[in-house]
Order: structure tokens, then sequence, then C-alpha cells
């Protein structure tokens, strides 16, 4: 069995073995193609780009492993998404997105060189672009229960005290 295109791109793209300077180099060169990818895509938001795999990365001036790294990234943000698992270079992809999902994954990643293009500008306003940042932000955070103390009135609504009630 022949490793498949994504297995190829993760060796490469996580691999363990790089020494620092690569491995930075290495990301630094690939966010700069994922960046001008997306400002392709998003000044047209609306239009299906669709291909094979090797289409879509001759269409980007990729290589067909950083065009499945770009695939992987931006898979659940699609409309549908594509057999990245399974998936060769004749494999027919889409990359028709969602764009509410997209803005929201690049602000979940963290990712402010892709959530700050000037393109997303053009898609929604200022004021859509703030709720959707929050409505990410907020989806995330984690917000601890208060906790019951042993005195205080127990909520079950009895009127005992916490230790003598349901906290027994």
């Amino acid at each position: 069995m022949s490793r498949t295109l994504l297995d190829q791109w993760k060796d490469i793209a996580y691999n363990e073995k790089a020494d620092r300077g690569q491995f930075q180099r290495f990301w630094g060169t690939y966010f700069q193609i994922e960046k001008e990818i997306y400002e392709q895509l998003l000044a047209n938001p609306d239009e299906e780009v669709k291909g094979t795999v090797k289409e879509l990365a001759e269409k980007y001036g990729q290589e067909v492993l950083t065009m499945v790294g770009f695939l992987d990234g931006i898979n659940e943000s699609l409309k549908e998404e594509n057999p990245i698992d399974t998936m060769d270079e004749d494999t027919v992809v889409s990359l028709a997105f969602d764009k509410e999902k997209l803005y929201k994954n690049m602000v979940a990643a963290k990712a402010d060189w892709l959530y700050e293009l000037p393109q997303w500008k053009e898609i929604y306003s200022e004021e859509e672009l703030k709720r959707l940042y929050k409505e990410q932000k907020e989806s995330t955070t984690i917000r601890k229960e208060k906790k019951i103390g042993r005195n205080d009135p127990c909520p079950c609504g009895s009127g005992k005290k916490y230790k003598k009630c349901c906290g027994r």
C-alpha cells in the first residue's frame, strides 16, 4: 500500500527530525503560499473552484504536496469536505467554502495573516467581522460553573443548606 498524499504531506509538514530553522522556513513559505491562494479565493468568494488536485496545484503554481497541505487546511471550512485521506493527484476536489466557517476557522487557528486579509472587508462589513470574531472566540471560552458552598442554600429549592440536602 503506497502512502497517501496526505501522509506524505504530514511527513514533511510535521517532521520531528527537521532542524528548527528548516522547519520555520518551511512553514514561513507555506503560510505565504496559503495567504496568496486565500487572497485569490476570497476575491471571488462565491465562485466554486474545482479540479483535480494536480490541476489546482498548477492553477496556483504549487507543488502537488503543497496543494494537499492547503486542502487539508481548508477542508473543515468547505461546504462539502473533500476525501483528503484517500485522494491522489487525479481526485477531483472542490474549494467551495462556507465563508462564515472559513473566517471563524481562521480565527480559531489564530491565523491573523488570514482573517485580517483585506478581501474579507469586501465580503463582510466591519460589524459582521467583529461579530463573527467574537462568536468564534466565545465558542472556545470554557466557563466554569460557580461551585456551591456547603453552607449555601441548596439549588434544588428546598430551603435547606446544601450540606444538609443534596450535598450529602
